[in-house]
This record gives C-alpha cells, structure tokens and sequence, in this order.
C-alpha cells in the first residue's frame, strides 16, 4: 500500500487530511481561540476591520491578523453559519505540514517511501490535530514556519542557485511572523538552526551572507508592517496589549523546567515508536541515515529545551516539537519496515507487539465502547454505528494478522487507516457525548431590544449569539447605560455592588439562563465561564 501511495505523495496527504476532517470536523463545540479567531473574522466582513482587528467591537491586537484574514475569506465565500468552512484553512494547513515534512525529509533523505512515512505520522499525530481548535493560531505560524525551513533547508545546502530559497524562506518566515509573532522562530527555526549547524555546519557561510541579510529584511518587512500599521494608529491600545502578552512569558501559567519531559506522549498512537526513536543508544546502529538522525533528534532536543526555558508553559505549545519528532520517530519505523520480518530479540519485537495490538485491540473494541458511552442516543445513527464497527473491527484484525505474518508495512498503514477512520467516522457518533449546548444564545430572540454585556460573557457567547454584545461596564469599574428605557444584559455572578448599581434605576427581570456546556451543572467539567443569565432592565 505504501508503494501505490508512493507513486502519488502529495495527492495522498491531501486525500487523507481531508478525508480524516472535512466530513467530521464541524461536530466538534467551537473552542475559546476559536470563538476570538472567529468573532474577528465577522467584525472583518461585517465592519471593515481587516487592519485594526477587532472582538466585540473592541480592539484585538493580542494576535496578528493572517490567520483571521484566512478564515474570514472562507467566510466570504461560503458563510460565517458554515463552521467547517470556517474551520477549512486549518485542515489546508495540516496538510500543508505533511506535504513540506515529504519534501523536506525527501531533500534530507533522497528517500520518497521514508518521507512519505515521516508525513503519515506528523498528520496523524495527535496535538497537530487537537491544535486546530484549541489555538487557531499555531498552526498557521508553524506551518509557515515549516515551509521557511524547507527553503532554508535548501539554501543551506547548495552551494550556488541558492538566492531564491533565501527570498522564499524571507517571504514565509515573515508569514509566520504574520500570524502569531516570532513563537515559530524560536520555537521551531531556531532549534532547526542549532541542530543543522552541529550536524551538516554552514558550508561557504561568508558568501551567503548577503542573502542571509535579505533574507533577514524581507521577514521583518512582511512580519512586521502589520504591528507598525497598528503602532501608529493606535499607540497607547497597542502598547498595553504587547506590554500585557510580554508580561504573560514570565507571570502567567507558569510551569517547571521540566514540564515538557513527556513530550512524546503528544504523538498519540505514536508515543512508542516515538519514546525507541528517541533512545539513541539503541538505534544509532540500526537506521539507514545516521546523520540525519542525529539531525531530527537534535532538532527535536533543542526544541524541547529551548520552549523548556519559558516560564509560561501550556502543552498545546509543544505542538511545533510534533514536527521534528516525526521525522525522528520514521527512523525507528523505517527500519521495522526493512528489519521487522528478521528480527529475533524478544526485546526489539516486544515492543512492536504491544503497541500495534493495543492499537488493534481498541480498534475491534472501539464499537462496544462507544455504545457503553453513547447508549441509546445512538438511535437515529445505527447505519453510521454499523459501518463504523465494520471498519474498526476489520482494521484491527488486520492489523493483528499482518503482525503475525511480519508484514510490518501493512501494520503501518492500517494504522494509519484507523487513525483516519476515528475521525471521519467515529467523531459524529461521539456528538452526543460531546453534546450540544445545554441552552443556546442563538435562541435569544427578544424584538426591539439591544442586549448588553456587564461582565463574563465568553468569546463563544459572543460568536454563538451572532454579532456584537457591546460592555457596559467599563475597565475601571464605572457603568455607560444607554439611552433605551428597556434593554436586555448578560451576565453572571453580578456582584452586590453591580446589583445595587443597577436597581438603583431600573426595574430588574431574569427571564432566562443560556448555558453554552454540554454538560449539567452538576458535572466536574461544567465551566462557569460558558453561562450567562439574561435580564430585561426596564428605567423606573
């Protein structure tokens, strides 16, 4: 299978990408991240704010606004009600990190079924996955950054035709930079750097130095005009957003030195061969291009230890790692797919055994856990619930008879298959667990009268509710009523002192809760955050 796949790479990943998400994607509840990306990308369509980026009709400097410009044009084409379309320049740009992790370990490796493998893994790893909706950010700026290092790459590596690499890594590091500011230099290119540098060294450095430059100008050009733009128009909300966001790296969320040792574990289905790639010891002897290896798993250390060293520490910002880690990790299934139907020890064979029978196992035992946790909402879904069993079932078993026979390359693949498969097939079965909102904003319909926000209404509040919800309680605490004898709030836990304020003038009524979780109250994950209650104020 990976010999047919082969033949056509690119077109494979892309197939892949989109079978795994374009037909599932939308199932999943729009995030916090998502709910920013998107209310911005409305205000971009609805009122204009493509330069000064806004949320709720309030200045949004926190993040550049690429990425929003992407989504609001797929919201210009097919709808801002259509949150697959929404949601479609990322599923792009997974497949955009699979196609350049090929072509770039292709150029590393002058090996296509290697590359292709490296690709398999990155775009079924699983925080490249995940990060999509919890940051709609990273994964653009990583996967621009990708692109930047695949000309680097290149322009490290030849000795003359080199300066169209250095302008193209320019244009796409400065895209990075577009998109979330210069988290993927340090996060990804720098540790690419090091890594290159103690392998391959920089060969007739001195006489790219003129490109270097240019390079260097040409990032800062396209990476940087936006936040000038905003720094002239509007100095003092721009500089207490950067001072705020500098201030989170060393005040905020701040973790251990060692809080990323088990990074690995964010591979997914891959946590074991990704653990065996890492033991150096072990596979030095075994790979077909130690140098190369010795490159990935530099990368891969030096990025571990340099996003080690920021204070603020969040496990979605180890999803750059991912990258060169599955460069690493297809070392070590590279050589089970040359060495894996001679292998005797028990302690290399042990290994595989285990791991791809338990991803065989849960793939036949898949059906009946979803129908212990989904139960009898299922009805209505037996056909998807039936074709989802066959085809879990039917690749755990044959995973479980290729790893019999040896046949180490169908093991990889069927894998694969099932990865793919959970996602398109299994996640609309899973909707009832993941639920709907217990009571949705969108249901607000309350004729002429404008609804407000006092305090705690989420972003996703503000998407799902479909256009803005001005404040009227300031930062420093003090109130702007409007005009309108009558007018609707959302709120939560208003304080006694907000109470008193507001009784002060006006006649108070509760007319309902809208609670965005898809849980109960009762439950440990329901969050406060995603409820408001409504009030009807009416001047005395």
């Amino acid at each position: 299978m990976l010999k047919v796949l082969q033949s056509k790479p690119i077109l494979s990943l892309c197939v892949i990408v989109v079978f795994m998400l374009a037909f599932s994607f939308d199932t999943v509840p729009v995030s916090i991240m998502e709910a920013r990306n998107f209310v911005t990308a409305r205000e971009m369509i609805t009122d204009g704010n493509w330069l000064l980026t806004t949320m709720n009709g309030e200045a949004r400097y926190e993040k550049p606004p690429l990425p929003t410009w992407m989504t609001a044009l797929f919201g210009l084409v097919f709808g801002l009600k259509s949150l697959i379309a929404l949601r479609f320049p990322t599923i792009i740009f997974i497949a955009l990190i699979g196609i350049f992790t090929f072509l770039l370990t292709r150029k590393l490796l002058g090996d296509a079924m290697h590359s292709l493998v490296n690709a398999f893994i990155v775009v079924t790893s699983f925080y490249v996955i995940g990060i999509t909706l919890e940051a709609p950010w990273d994964i653009f700026t990583h996967g621009f950054m990708l692109i930047a290092i695949y000309h680097l790459f290149q322009f490290f590596q030849k000795d003359n035709q080199y300066g169209m690499h250095a302008f193209l890594a320019g244009i796409f590091i400065g895209c990075s930079i577009l998109c979330k500011g210069p988290i993927s230099m340090f996060a990804l290119m720098l540790p690419f750097i090091i890594a290159y540098g103690f392998i391959f060294r920089f060969k007739k450095f001195k006489l790219k130095l003129l490109p270097v430059l240019g390079c260097i100008i040409l990032a800062l050009i396209v990476g940087g005009w936006w936040f000038v733009y905003v720094r002239i128009n509007d100095p003092y909300t721009f500089e207490a957003i950067a001072t705020k966001e500098t201030n989170n790296w060393h005040s905020y969320n701040t973790k251990p030195f060692y809080y990323y040792w088990s990074f690995f574990t964010q591979s997914g289905i891959w946590t074991i061969p990704a653990f065996i790639g890492l033991l150096y010891p072990y596979l030095k002897s075994r790979v077909s291009n130690l140098k190369a290896y010795q490159f990935s798993l530099l990368w891969t250390i030096f990025a571990v230890i340099l996003l080690s060293l920021v204070p603020e520490k969040k496990p979605r910002y180890l999803m750059p790692v991912l990258i060169p880690l599955a460069i690493n990790t297809g070392f070590y299934i590279e050589y089970l797919l040359r060495k894996f139907k001679d292998l005797k020890d028990k302690r290399e064979t042990i290994p595989v055994y285990f791991n791809f029978g338990l991803i065989a196992l849960i793939a036949i035992i898949f059906p009946i856990g979803i129908y212990v946790v989904v139960g009898e909402q299922l009805s209505g879904h037996w056909m998807l619930f039936s074709i989802t069993s066959v085809i879990t079932v039917g690749i755990g078993f044959l995973i479980l008879i290729h790893l019999k026979k040896k046949n180490f390359s169908q093991v990889f693949m069927f894998t694969v298959a099932f990865f793919v498969a959970i996602l398109m097939y299994a996640l609309p079965l899973l909707k009832p667990m993941i639920g709907i909102p217990n009571k949705s904003i969108s249901e607000l319909k309350v004729q002429n009268i404008k609804i407000y926000g006092v305090s705690n209404v989420s972003p996703e509040m503000i998407w799902h509710y479909g256009k803005k919800i001005p404040q009227i309680k300031l930062g420093d605490g003090t109130f702007d009523f409007p005009d309108d004898d009558q007018f609707g709030i959302l709120a939560y836990n208003i304080s006694e002192k907000d109470w008193n304020i507001l009784n002060k003038d006006y006649n108070i009524e509760k007319i309902e809760t809208f609670d965005l979780n898809t849980v109960s109250t009762e439950s440990k994950r329901h969050n406060d955050r995603l409820l408001n209650d409504f009030y009807i104020l009416t001047k005395r």
